[in-house]
């Protein structure tokens, strides 16, 4: 069965060339890929047209993820202290763009703003294995 190819957009598409999108729609296009000659033709005209430099502006603005909030912005979204207005966006870049490095980003501190008894563990033999070998003054 092969379905129509215009399912997705261009700009979905490169998303995912990039590997920008969310996981389950990342999951969904390749197993398109796998079924689907036309699509792949269609996937393949959309790399060679990277390939050969030419970019719009969508191209430059997904490339250097100008729409993804700051690490800091989203260490603020985690603790409540954003403007409504900015926390609302980054609740949408995550929930609904599916953003997987802003996730990342998100979950990366989340994991690293709570502590385990085993990371508190190895902070404390490196501390007791360092106590004088730190030299101030220089």
């Amino acid at each position: 069965m092969t379905a129509d190819s215009t399912e997705y957009t261009d700009a979905e598409l490169t998303a995912y060339l990039e590997e920008g999108l969310a996981a389950e729609a990342m999951a969904r296009i390749e197993e398109r890929l796998r079924s689907d000659d036309g699509f792949r033709r269609r996937v393949t005209l959309l790399v060679n047209h990277r390939e050969t430099g030419r970019h719009s502006a969508g191209d430059l603005w997904r490339g250097n993820r100008l729409s993804c909030p700051s690490r800091q912005e989203l260490g603020s979204y985690l603790l409540g202290g954003l403007e409504e207005d900015l926390g609302q966006y980054i609740h949408f870049h995550l929930d609904t763009v599916g953003c997987r490095v802003c996730r990342a980003n998100l979950d990366d501190l989340r994991s690293s703003s709570s502590d385990s008894p085993g990371t508190q563990s190895r902070r404390q033999k490196f501390f007791e294995s360092s106590v004088g070998r730190i030299r101030t003054g220089q």
